[in-house]
């Protein structure tokens, strides 16, 4: 029998995790700590968390996280970025002129990625040394953004999870032409830019720009 195995920390999405892993089946394991049971066998079980707790029982498990390098997004092409983007340092965040969107590099969400003026609110180098790898990037206003699931490089499902800048609080409803128009995106960017066999990738709609 498959096993979900969810982190100690209680979350939205964790608590609907197991009430689907719940209905499809499965045995659900939440963990009071990072230390796996000795019962438990990789290949059977599948682990739901924050980065950090799915590293260590990842490797408690002898797996491997699946990701894409940490240059394929600046890389991709301009018609899949449809902004300005690129790999920086925390450094040169903290010394930007103007308004920008910055995002630590590593996905591990150190601090909130959003925009940034003049480097103002972003975490003191006592916190995070000048050379902290980042993603800078021209501020723009997103219609709806959308979080693809894929699986060898093809859209199993997909649904909305911010319209207007806003969360969107449950309601994960897709019109066809948005659904379409994501799997679409996200195919034709897989067909350029390779992609773990797994992986999930968020696509959305720029105000004025596609």
């Amino acid at each position: 029998m498959p096993t979900l195995i969810l982190s100690p920390r209680f979350t939205d999405d964790s608590v609907l995790m197991r009430g689907a892993a719940v209905r499809a089946g499965w045995q659900v394991l939440r963990l009071s700590g990072w230390r796996l049971p000795p019962d438990i066998v990789a290949g059977q079980a599948t682990i739901y968390g924050e980065i950090l707790f799915a590293e260590a029982l990842a490797g408690q498990l002898g797996l491997a996280l699946l990701d894409v390098p940490a240059d394929w997004l600046p890389g991709l092409p301009p018609q899949f970025l449809r902004r300005e983007l690129r790999a920086s340092t925390l450094a040169a965040a903290r010394a930007h002129p103007g308004p920008v969107f910055v995002k630590p590099a590593d996905g591990r969400k150190g601090f909130a990625g959003q925009v940034y003026q003049a480097g103002a609110g972003l975490p003191s180098d006592a916190a995070y040394p000048d050379d902290t790898p980042v993603y800078m990037s021209e501020p723009v206003a997103w219609v709806v953004e959308v979080r693809c699931f894929v699986l060898h490089g093809r859209v199993l499902t997909c649904s909305p999870y911010l319209r207007e800048g806003r969360y969107t609080d449950g309601d994960w409803s897709l019109a066809a032409e948005e659904r379409s128009a994501a799997e679409t995106c996200v195919e034709q960017l897989l067909a350029v830019a390779p992609a773990p066999p797994a992986v999930v990738i968020d696509v959305g709609l720029i105000e004025g720009r596609g």
